[in-house]
């Protein structure tokens, strides 16, 4: 094989993530401390991830995340998971940040929080990250097939359109 066609296949594993494609699989731990892996934690339910890659990041993911719940939170055949992606040095401090998210989130939700060490810029590039504070949306279906995607700060309008997607899957 020539090295063109072999740059461009290792070139088309990091192009952002488009609907009608499968999730690449996601690894990380749930603040529980067990294993977690995307899609497959999903469980066959449609569910919204919400990337974040900084500490800033994580207001709009809770506010995605909060509206999310509000709409969808006592559906059985919906749930969501807030990613927070830690790459670089701050990976050292696994226990320490663990340890303080354990501490800000609800024993109930804490099966809800995957944190993944490592591996974040291929995750950059898959959801197309042009702002490291904003949060990456990615709505999968019940087979871990991205659906939707969005970037950036809780949008009413994208709120709407999210909204009916999810609908739609549910039905």
């Amino acid at each position: 094989m020539s090295i063109l066609p072999m740059i461009l296949m290792a070139s088309a594993m990091f192009f952002p993530l488009q609907p009608g494609e499968s999730l690449p699989p996601l690894k990380g731990e749930f603040l529980t401390g067990r294993q977690a892996q995307l899609p497959e934690a999903a469980s066959g339910r449609v569910a919204l991830l919400a990337l974040g890659f900084t500490y800033n990041s994580r207001f709009p993911v809770e506010a995605w995340i909060s509206r999310f719940r509000k709409d969808f939170g006592d559906n059985s055949h919906a749930t969501f998971y807030e990613i927070p992606m830690i790459g670089g040095m701050a990976r050292l401090g696994k226990w320490f940040i663990d340890s303080g998210m354990r501490k800000g989130t609800p024993r109930s939700d804490q099966e809800n929080v995957i944190t993944v060490y490592g591996g974040t810029d291929s995750w950059k590039q898959r959801v197309g990250c042009q702002s490291q504070d904003a949060a990456y949306l990615i709505l999968i279906d019940k087979h871990g097939v991205v659906r939707w995607r969005y970037s950036g700060a809780f949008d009413e309008e994208a709120y709407k359109d999210l909204h009916v997607q999810v609908t739609a899957l549910l039905r």
